[in-house]
């Protein structure tokens, strides 16, 4: 068994949930388990369509009922949820509900760890999934669509039973009841895949035995065993199939050499049959007559014997009534409950100072964790506090933004200085020469002609434009005769200006005047060097400023950690003096803890010892019960047997005294009249068969004389064979000693080869008879099986009957033989047998007999049934239309029955009811549950009606706010039942 396996364990059933099941109300319903759970109806008309099946189905298929087929996907399941079809009335539609929920609260009344189990139901497959959490989780909401609509989101919540997926139908039993057997039903609903007969639902008279073995095989889960058979008798029809066909194929080849050899092997067996008949015979009469003689004698000691033994038991079975009253007092119970409430006190409070002493002990160690790290970074504040170190920080970051800026100032006095000496490089009308030199035209610019110092171009230039604002930047010289040339080359670069000897061509207009271009570039270059000198020492001082900054952060840093130590210091010391204390404490409690551990051992010794001594004690009382009547009963056919015995009789068939018929004996095989007698036929009738073959059964080639007596041996009475048998073998013997010479002769012709043959037929045949053995133990097997299953119902069913005012029951069910056809079900037929009264002998159950006799036999066959499934567990037992065939006089005495069994039990009976039966089952029933839908144009139930009383004041106080319910709650809107509905 995994861990995943039987996860409910030993928890029962207290509360069910239906979330789009059928029209069921999405209210959750409490159940008490081990009592009669009755399921009233008011539909719209009658108790019909109050959803009564739907709801104990959904409780079937909750508790693993196998008639749901969950090995092939319980597809049938799928056909409880809500169906719009279905649902329907007047213009009003709603739409299907394409997955549901099943959910059920499972609890241990002893411990109170509950757990809810929920089922999805879905309208394609896979069609049911499983998923679990401990605890109360249902669905809640104020109103049918909320309940519906959070249904999903605790779902999506849940987690998945399997890892990455979700436990499907074929595992249900496994994982949630690990194939125990928690549920089984007699249900009259059309949503199961099959129906089986139910004991309940007519006169139990009226039902054929076939029907009853399959109802007790749907309660008791036989269905399978009978599969297994019809599987092992495919088998073994294939095989003697097999064994046939290799026969025949041998049988042609020899039959011809065979039918005549076979014929006088017969006889000559046939010769040694006969005289093997007649000492058999003569045996029988020796048997018999020795026999009876001895008999008699043992009859008579055992008779005194019987009564004797008979007498005692009596005397033993009060003596233990006497002792068992005596040891069934509840003081040691109650005071074994009494010191277990004190040890579980003690324990939680143990449990408490340890989890303490744990949080205070894992606090400690994370604070010492801490403490190197801190240590090593407080030596880097070089003994400056938090205050002092923080001041250096924020001067030294003062100091970096200073020089940062500085650095920025002298990057843009390079790129100023850069421009500067790349524009003095080029020169003045660059653009100008560039062109002209293009063409060929030799030119000069004009400032670039005229040599002055830096100072005194701008006053040149300045004196060149006033005298005749003459454009002087872009100006070049040419010569005369080149004008035109120059002019046609510079018409893309308008404001150009020529000067030639011939004159002043003007193309543009400049703004100033350069000269001096070596000089220009010559300052160009000693601004930018001294303005790279200036980004060099700028740049080292931004350097300079971010390292005592990071030194200052560290410092800042270090004192801050010291800070921290001195803080963790004094947590360390406070969790120290507390692990102490809780030390302490728990040293305190221990001496308490051991003498209430040592006291509940103590009592629960004493209590074990008692129970096992009851236990003893009440099974020697049945046993000793069970002696008595055994020699009760043996005392009577003790009586019966001596007298049917008649001595002188036997005495007359043998001719002589009991001495002689000894004596014979002596000398021969020690075997019993009958074994002499049955050997006496075998013998005869293989001496028959040998000496005729098949003609034997015919008489066609057998004498007149021999056919006549035959024929007289065949009329089936016993007496009738022992009159003719001497004359039968006389005639035979005669008819035998005539056809030996002619045998012989023929023999020696055929010997030869028929052996050959033989050893061929020995092989095929000895093939077939393997396989037929290998399937007669599978067989047996099974037919073991079932019967044991069988025989347990009728033990309970016995018990039942006699501790609840019958004379005692059982089941009579012979087993019967296997179908010839390998498709065909084996049919098994159960009788139930009950007596009447005390010393009276069984009465099949199809005898006249009143109603509520009936009645409850047929209640008392279910509940063993059930009981026999449980195996020990608790089960529960859900019946459908619950006293429907009882008479009016019977039915509240039926139902109380089912009560008290149940309780008796630790079965959880819910039965499903009618209207007439209702007023019979309310006083009788441990719960009552009404569903309720007033009018059809209700999509759901009204809020069930359900009294109940549970002992386990701790269940009904955790499910108090799932089972109060307002008294009336109004019809939903259509809206609000399209917004319910999936």
């Amino acid at each position: 068994m995994t861990q995943t396996d039987n996860v409910v364990g030993d928890r029962v059933l207290v509360a069910v949930q239906a979330i789009n099941i059928s029209r069921l109300s999405t209210h959750p319903v409490p159940t008490v388990p081990g009592t009669l759970i009755v399921v009233a109806g008011a539909g719209p008309k009658d108790s019909n369509g109050a959803g009564k099946s739907s709801f104990i189905a959904a409780i079937t298929a909750l508790l693993g009922d196998e008639q749901w087929r969950f090995a092939s996907g319980a597809k049938a399941v799928s056909e409880l949820l809500f169906n719009a079809e279905l649902a329907a009335h007047g213009d009003q539609q709603w739409a299907s509900a394409d997955h549901g929920y099943i959910i059920g609260v499972f609890d241990v009344p002893s411990t109170g760890l509950p757990m809810t189990v929920w089922l999805r139901v879905n309208r394609e497959a896979p069609y049911l999934e499983i998923r679990w959490t401990d605890g109360v989780r249902l669905a809640a909401g104020a109103s049918e669509a909320e309940r519906v609509t959070r249904s999903d989101e605790v779902w999506a919540q849940l987690p998945r039973g399997a890892g990455r997926r979700d436990i499907v139908a074929r595992d249900l039993t496994r994982v949630l009841y690990g194939d125990r057997v928690r549920c089984v039903s007699f249900l009259s609903t059309s949503v199961r895949s099959k129906v089986a007969t139910n004991l309940l639902s007519q006169p139990l008279n009226e039902i054929s035995p076939e029907r009853i073995f399959e109802a007790i095989a749907a309660l008791t889960g036989l269905d399978a065993e009978l599969d297994q058979e019809r599987e092992a008798r495919r088998d073994e029809h294939a095989k003697r199939v097999r064994a046939a066909e290799a026969a025949d194929r041998l049988r042609e080849f020899e039959i011809e050499s065979e039918r005549l050899i076979a014929a006088f092997d017969r006889r000559d067996r046939a010769r040694v049959e006969l005289a093997s008949a007649l000492r058999c015979w003569r045996g029988r009469l020796a048997r018999r007559l020795v026999d009876a003689a001895t008999r008699d004698e043992a009859l008579e000691a055992e008779l005194a014997t019987c009564q004797e033994a008979a007498e005692s038991a009596s005397e033993a079975i009060a003596e233990l009534r006497e002792e068992i009253a005596a040891l069934k007092d509840d003081s040691l119970d109650r005071a074994l409950a009494s010191a277990r409430r004190e040890l579980a006190g003690i324990q939680a409070r143990a449990a408490k100072l340890e989890a303490d002493r744990a949080v205070a002990q894992s606090t400690a160690d994370r604070l010492r964790a801490q403490m190197p790290a801190l240590e090593e970074l407080r030596r880097q504040a070089d003994g400056r506090d938090v205050a002092a170190a923080e001041r250096e920080m924020s001067e030294a970051r003062a100091r970096v933004d200073a020089a940062l800026k500085a650095l920025g100032v002298a990057d843009r006095e390079v790129e100023t200085a850069q421009a500067a000496l790349d524009d003095a490089e080029n020169g003045p009308a660059a653009a100008q020469l560039a062109a002209l030199a293009a063409r060929g035209v030799a030119a000069a610019g004009l400032l670039d002609a005229i040599d002055v110092a830096e100072q005194a171009r701008d006053a040149s230039a300045a004196g060149l434009v006033a005298a005749g604002s003459w454009p002087h930047e872009h100006a070049v010289i040419v010569d005369g005769a080149d004008l035109a040339a120059a002019a046609e080359a510079l018409a893309d670069l308008p404001g150009s200006v020529l000067v030639s000897s011939t004159g002043v061509t003007v193309v543009g207009a400049f703004e100033s005047a350069v000269t001096g271009r070596e000089a220009r570039v010559k300052a160009a270059e000693q601004r930018l060097n001294r303005a790279r000198d200036a980004q060099d020492r700028a740049a080292a001082a931004v350097r300079r400023a971010e390292a005592e900054m990071a030194e200052a952060a560290g410092r800042a840093e270090g004192a801050r950690a010291a800070v921290r130590l001195d803080e963790i210091r004094t947590r360390l010391e406070s969790q120290r003096e507390l692990l102490a204390a809780l030390h302490t404490a728990a040293d305190e409690l221990t001496p308490a803890l051991d003498a209430s551990e040592e006291r509940v051992s103590a009592l629960d010794f004493r209590a074990r010892t008692r129970d096992m001594e009851i236990e003893r004690l009440e099974g020697r009382r049945s046993s000793f019960e069970a002696d008595r009547d055994r020699a009760r009963e043996q005392a009577a056919r003790t009586a019966t047997e001596r007298r049917a015995l008649d001595l002188d009789g036997l005495g007359e068939e043998w001719g002589g005294a009991v001495e002689e018929a000894r004596a014979w004996l002596a000398d021969e095989e020690s075997l019993t009249a009958d074994e002499w007698w049955r050997g006496a036929e075998r013998h005869l009738d293989a001496a028959l068969r040998g000496g005729f073959g098949d003609t034997a059964e015919t008489g066609d080639e057998m004498p007149e004389e021999l056919a006549f007596l035959v024929n007289e041996r065949r009329g089936g009475r016993a007496a009738e064979e022992l009159a003719t048998f001497p004359a039968v073998c006389a005639a035979l013997g005669a008819y035998l000693r005539g056809q030996e010479e002619y045998e012989r002769h023929r023999r020696q012709q055929i010997e030869t080869q028929l052996s050959s043959r033989r050893r061929d037929l020995e092989t095929a045949t000895r093939g077939a008879e393997d396989a037929a053995q290998s399937t007669a133990v599978h067989r047996a097997a099974l037919t073991e099986a079932i019967r044991a299953r069988l025989a347990r119902v009728a033990e309970e069913f016995e018990k039942l009957d006699v501790g609840y005012g019958g004379y005692g029951a059982t089941l009579d069910f012979p087993v019967p033989a296997a179908p010839a056809d390998p498709e065909q079900r084996w049919s098994w037929r159960v009788v139930p047998k009950w007596r009447r009264g005390d010393g009276q002998g069984f009465v099949p159950y199809n005898r006249r007999a009143n109603t509520a006799l009936m009645d409850e036999k047929a209640v008392k066959l279910v509940c063993a049934a059930a009981i026999a499934s449980s195996g020990g567990g608790h089960l529960t037992l859900v019946l459908d239309e619950l006293g429907r065939n009882l008479g009016k006089e019977h039915r509240r005495e039926a139902v109380a029955l089912f009560r008290r069994i149940g309780e008796m039990h630790g079965i959880t009976v819910i039965g499903a009811l009618q209207d007439d039966m209702e007023p019979y089952a309310i006083d009788a029933c441990g719960q009552y549950v009404k569903l309720r839908r007033s009018s059809d144009a209700m999509p759901y139930n009204e809020p069930p009606v359900i009294v109940g009383h549970d002992r386990h004041a701790e269940r009904v106080r955790m499910l108090a706010e799932w089972v109060a319910r307002p008294r009336a709650v109004p019809a939903p809107s259509p809206d609000d039942a399209a917004a319910a509905a999936p």
